[in-house]
This record gives structure tokens, C-alpha cells and sequence, in this order.
């Protein structure tokens, strides 16, 4: 097996990929983590809408989350989706994702997202090893 030199790639001092491994063995590492910021092409915004409704006397109240985008931005959403779908958590390395821990990522305003945009996450609800959803969750 061949082997390559050394590379390690940092993010806000964080070690995220670490190499010196067979290329073979880097492939199969490399699928499941990649370098996380601007993995949206295009434009995207994603927005909260506070709405109010008043019908005989009675005032009802609920949010929106609007998502719009130009065809790049809502294809590129779509593609993170279908990765983060797709992804076969059981394979991460415990040091990227640790038993119990869930892929995702974090889509911010002014870098993935429109400046008009609020935060977003965007992850799995099942969790690496177990299946578990968060408590939270409710069907």
C-alpha cells in the first residue's frame, strides 16, 4: 500500500481530519467527514413567520418556517439533505461521531444562508449506535 505524508486540517483550532493512514483507508474516512462551512451553493433564506389570524372573536396564532431559494441554493439544500440521509452513521469513527451522537450540520446567516436568514441545524433524529431519537421528539 502506498502510503502519503502527514495532513492535518483544522477548523477554529479544531483537528477534524487527521491523516496518515493508507490511501485506501483515507477514502473511506473522507466520505463520512468533510471540511463543514458553506455547503450551500447559491441563495438560501430560511425565516420564521409569526402569523395572526382573528375569525369571529377568536384570534388564532402559529409559525412558519419559509425556506426559498434560486434553483442553485434549493438544489444545494437538497443535495446536504439527501447526504446527511444517506450517511451511514454506523461507520463514522467514534472521534468524529461518538455512540449516541447524531450528524449535523449548522447553516448560518451571511455565510450559508442569506443575511436575512435566521441559524439553522440540520441533522439526523436517529442517533449513531443506538437509533434513539432526542426526548424531545414527538410522532
Amino acid at each position: 500500500m502506498t502510503k502519503l505524508g502527514s495532513c492535518v486540517i483544522f477548523v477554529n483550532a479544531e483537528v477534524i481530519f487527521d491523516y496518515t493512514e493508507p490511501i485506501q483507508k483515507m477514502e473511506k474516512t473522507m466520505k463520512y467527514k468533510q471540511l463543514k462551512g458553506n455547503e450551500i451553493e447559491g441563495k438560501l433564506d430560511i425565516y420564521i413567520s409569526h402569523n395572526e389570524d382573528e375569525h369571529d372573536g377568536k384570534i388564532t396564532k402559529w409559525d412558519e418556517i419559509l425556506i426559498h431559494g434560486n434553483p442553485e441554493g434549493l438544489k444545494s439544500f437538497a443535495k446536504l439533505l439527501i447526504e446527511i440521509a444517506e450517511l451511514n452513521q454506523e461507520k463514522a469513527e467514534d472521534k468524529y461521531l461518538p455512540i449516541g451522537g447524531r450528524e449535523y450540520y449548522h447553516l448560518r446567516p451571511g455565510i450559508e444562508l442569506s443575511n436575512s436568514s435566521i441559524e439553522v441545524i440540520v441533522g439526523r433524529l436517529d442517533a449513531k449506535g443506538t437509533g434513539e431519537f432526542y426526548d424531545r421528539y414527538k410522532s
